[in-house]
């Protein structure tokens, strides 16, 4: 099966579908990006791009609300944080700090990692 996910006008995903492989063959029975692309459209119209399911091209699985960003040919999933900074090359967010091991949850407001406190019972 093939994904592809629409995308508005900023290139933001608005739903992903799956479309049956026999539905985006070429002449030649080659699987074609294109072909999918006219398909989608024609089936529901608006702007489709393929996404791998495994993430093995375009960095990651498209999901509604990541952005297309068609510099990077990748799907970026959305900023979790203001703090957070894009690596450029997984196009993946990063925390400012490394994240500790163990139990942990980022805080905004302090920009930092806290240590969950599991109360006992």
């Amino acid at each position: 099966m093939a994904h592809f996910a629409e995308i508005d006008n900023n290139g933001i995903v608005l739903r992903v579908i799956v479309v049956n492989n026999s539905d985006i063959l070429d002449a030649n029975g080659n699987e074609s990006e294109e072909i999918g692309k006219q398909f989608c459209s024609q089936l529901l119209g608006g702007n489709w791009i393929q996404t791998s399911y495994n993430s093995n091209f375009r960095k990651h699985y498209a999901g509604r609300g990541y952005t297309f960003n068609a510099e990077r040919n990748a799907f970026i999933p959305p900023q979790p944080f203001n703090s957070w900074t894009l690596d450029d090359e997984t196009c993946t967010w990063n925390a400012p700090s490394p994240k500790p091991n163990g139990d942990w949850y980022w805080d905004e407001e302090t920009i930092s990692w806290k240590e969950v406190i599991n109360d006992p019972v």
